[in-house]
């Protein structure tokens, strides 16, 4: 039996992830005990009376930017006995997420995903607690906490047993460098227009030629990038 994922998220917004992680194929990941997935207020973790986690930049500067100790001992507080806990920050400087990274963070048994704020984060943190920074694209949001959502979604459906049939994984885009070929389903015609007449051959063999060229012309108008 594959063993259970954990995922750790530390956030100063816990709230803006229950309805994610309650819904659709995370959820059942859940019920079906493939991932366990725990959400941290850093709040709670500061020293501060006034349960403050930023401060102004050394050396001046627009906006705050995340203390290091309530990261560290939300860190440790986790981590606990566990050595082998492979940790994350959202990050607009971090490697952007794509279809490889997401398979490779789901094979991580333990997982810490740190959702950054602010201007930034105390770059101690970054040196000293963190694997990887992740990046969901080249544009800046107000927070990590959409960049993490969207990472867990991206993980969850590769581990073993979440999806229901592995075919699901292997035709998604991007699994073999191309974008998925266009989907069809009933009527066969609607308001005029007919659903291509080779899918409902039932000739498995020219159906497969014609979704491989459908892929390769939607990677080629779409994203020439991945042909390379």
């Amino acid at each position: 039996m594959a063993p259970v994922r954990k995922i750790d998220i530390i956030t100063i917004f816990p709230d803006m992830f229950f309805p994610i992680l309650g819904e659709s194929i995370i959820k059942r990941a859940q019920q079906k005990k493939k991932v366990v997935i725990r959400v941290h207020d850093l709040r709670h973790y500061t020293k501060d009376k006034h349960k403050k986690v930023d401060d102004r930049p050394f050396g001046g500067g627009p906006g705050m930017v995340m203390m290091p100790q309530p990261l560290f001992d939300a860190v440790k507080k986790i981590k606990g006995r566990r050595s082998k806990v492979y940790v994350i920050m959202t990050c607009a400087t971090g490697r952007k997420l794509d279809h490889r990274l997401a398979k490779k963070l789901s094979q991580k048994r333990d997982l810490i995903i740190m959702c950054g704020h602010y201007e930034g984060v105390d770059e101690r943190v970054r040196t000293k607690l963190v694997d990887e920074s992740v990046s969901i694209g080249d544009y800046v949001l107000t927070g990590g906490e959409l960049p993490a959502m969207v990472i867990i979604d991206a993980l969850v459906r590769h581990i073993p047993g979440v999806l229901g049939k592995k075919e699901s994984l292997l035709d998604e885009s991007f699994e073999k460098g191309l974008l998925e070929y266009p989907q069809y389903t009933r009527p066969a015609i609607y308001q005029r227009m007919k659903v291509p007449s080779v899918l409902l051959s039932g000739h498995h063999k020219h159906i497969t030629a014609w979704r491989t060229k459908q892929s390769l012309a939607r990677t080629r108008k779409q994203r020439p990038d991945l042909l390379q």
